[in-house]
């Protein structure tokens, strides 16, 4: 048993980290440690790498420094900051994360916005913390998303914006964009394609060949325009009057058994495990 798990890969799942992002990073990291021991374990061997708020290294609990992981672990999936995927590229040390810039342009919806106009991409407008409905009004009309920490809303007279914005701090309104919803999901050097998409599993009946191929090609676009090391899921609405507008996009696929993911891999009849080996395999 010992010489078997000799032989596995280490798998390195580094979480935590100082900032906001803390308790997320760790219930990622957590998921994608439980995906492997439950469907990789014959292949990987996972070991978690923690970084506390004091920003001190943790390897299976045991303190550590980052140089000393260079024998320890074969791959580190960094599920924290991206700035710690740069001191595992200073040590050699393969990884799978965003980089910097990615990671930058999937937190600041402004900047994402500037970068792709060139692909001729738009993306809804929106205000943060307005200080009254009449300032939404006036930039862009009815319906309006409102999103805070907790809840998600669609408003659709100016009355309604207006009591929903009073008195409510840290809100976003975005403008609503009417069209087919859908999400394409994109994976580097997958089935020998340099960008593969997946196939658009529970919204394939929403959408005509020649939508779906154009959809296809602006994820490929996409994909590499920003920067995507190993995988990318694109949110979008494909609006009759204003083309594709990018709703969002997420750097670390989903590895529950009830995502869309999930659901998109059997589509495409490929287990999801395929997909993460790939994608380790890839680093």
């Amino acid at each position: 048993m010992n010489k078997e798990r000799s032989r596995l890969k280490r798998i390195g799942i580094l979480r935590g980290g100082m900032g906001e992002n803390y308790q997320s990073s760790l219930q990622k990291g957590g998921i994608i440690i439980a995906f492997i021991l439950d469907n990789l374990a014959n292949k990987y061997q996972p070991v978690d790498i923690l970084i506390d708020k004091d920003n001190m290294w943790h390897f299976n609990g045991i303190p550590i420094k980052p140089a000393d992981l260079v024998h320890k672990v074969d791959v580190i999936w960094n599920t924290a900051h991206p700035t710690f995927s740069n001191i595992l590229d200073s040590l050699s040390i393969p990884n799978v994360g965003d980089s910097s810039f990615h990671s930058l342009l999937i937190n600041n919806r402004e900047m994402l916005r500037n970068h792709i106009k060139k692909l001729g991409i738009i993306m809804p407008r929106y205000i943060v913390s307005p200080k009254s409905a009449r300032e939404v009004f006036e930039k862009f009309g009815a319906p309006w998303v409102v999103k805070n920490s907790n809840d998600v809303k669609v408003v659709k007279t100016f009355n309604e914006l207006a009591q929903t914005i009073n008195g409510t701090n840290n809100i976003l309104v975005e403008e609503l964009i009417m069209g087919k919803v859908g999400s394409i999901h994109s994976v580097s050097g997958f089935r020998s394609d340099e960008i593969y998409t997946f196939p658009f599993g529970k919204f394939a009946s929403s959408f005509s060949g020649d939508e779906k191929e154009k959809l296809a090609t602006f994820a490929k676009n996409l994909h590499k325009h920003i920067g995507a090391r190993h995988y990318l899921k694109s949110d979008f609405v494909l609006s009759p009057t204003r083309g594709i507008c990018l709703l969002g996009i997420e750097s670390t696929p989903d590895l529950r058994p009830s995502s869309y993911f999930y659901e998109t891999c059997e589509y495409a009849g490929v287990k999801t495990s395929h997909i993460i080996k790939h994608i380790l395999d890839s680093a």
